[in-house]
């Protein structure tokens, strides 16, 4: 394989995207935990599925943050996950101290690295882990947007009884309870959403889309979602290993777009070889920029408090 994905984390986000990277034969995988003989043991079990994947990557399961040197793409899963009551911003001190922790032991010896982050809460941590990493900002993404969107995308789908694969969305803004799902950029098949469905229902998914994560949270009790948050990882892995320039919509750095600077907020960008290549600016109606601006202030504040604890 010529390519190397470092997944930091061998929980079930972890264990999943080093599945999917693993079965894509895209590259070789190293899975690395803080607890001795669980991604060895997780890694073991996925290389003994190869032979029926007909994959030919191999996946190095570690406690030894020197088995991620020279990665092509660094994913940071690790943190603390939500329970039942708790929102994203809950965990922001938890996790603060991990990312730091994370992205200090890994950028030194991967310095051509994109780093993706998927602790919540999201933005923030994105944000704190280009601070710790040195890196250029572009190399420095955060997945929540791929995630709202895919999951706006799925409600669409299973309201309309279409395919999900036809069905297109947008979601901007922090990923977190002000999230901003945009109906203006959500189509099937290219018909616009709101030629489909009513206002009342058209604004019951995008709540739902806003709350998609506690929903999974409050029946799994114990837990959090993993399974479209790996695929939404491994979709951007994809457009980076593969070059794809895909449009996908990520937590970027922001550098005057949308009148901010200096914040990581989940706006469309086009994700390549080299992080983001581009961020995408769309018109929003006055309500919806309104609602951006909120959610991003949201994350400001967040970043403050993180800043002010110093």
């Amino acid at each position: 394989m010529d390519g190397k994905v470092s997944i930091i984390g061998a929980g079930n986000v972890g264990a999943t995207l080093a599945q999917m990277a693993v079965q894509s034969g895209l590259s070789d995988v190293v899975l690395f935990d803080i607890v001795e003989g669980m991604p060895q043991g997780k890694a073991l079990d996925i290389q003994e599925a190869c032979p029926l994947w007909r994959s030919s990557a191999r996946i190095k399961g570690t406690n030894y943050y020197g088995d991620t040197a020279n990665s092509d793409i660094i994913v940071i899963t690790a943190g603390f996950p939500r329970k039942p009551g708790m929102s994203r911003d809950d965990l922001l001190f938890m996790n603060a101290e991990v990312i730091k922790k994370t992205v200090q032991s890994v950028a030194g010896t991967s310095p051509e690295a994109i780093i993706i982050v998927i602790t919540n809460p999201m933005d923030a941590m994105t944000y704190l882990a280009w601070k710790a990493s040195g890196f250029q900002p572009g190399r420095v993404i955060g997945m929540g947007g791929v995630l709202d969107s895919t999951r706006l995308r799925a409600f669409v789908s299973m309201e309309l009884g279409v395919s999900p694969a036809d069905v297109e969305a947008l979601v901007l803004g922090g990923h977190g309870d002000q999230m901003v799902p945009l109906p203006e950029y959500t189509t099937v098949k290219g018909v616009p959403v709101t030629e489909l469905l009513s206002e009342e229902k058209i604004n019951s998914i995008m709540e739902r889309t806003k709350n998609g994560g506690a929903e999974i949270v409050s029946y799994l009790k114990t837990g959090s979602a993993y399974y479209a948050p790996a695929a939404s990882t491994f979709e951007m892995i994809r457009s980076v290993l593969l070059d794809e320039r895909r449009l996908l919509p990520c937590a970027a750095h922001l550098k005057g777009e949308y009148g901010f600077t200096d914040i990581y907020a989940g706006v469309p960008v086009v994700l390549g070889k080299s992080g983001v290549e581009k961020v995408v600016e769309l018109k929003l109606p006055d309500s919806r920029r309104l609602m951006f601006e909120k959610s991003v202030h949201a994350v400001k504040e967040l970043i403050n408090k993180l800043e002010g604890r110093k």
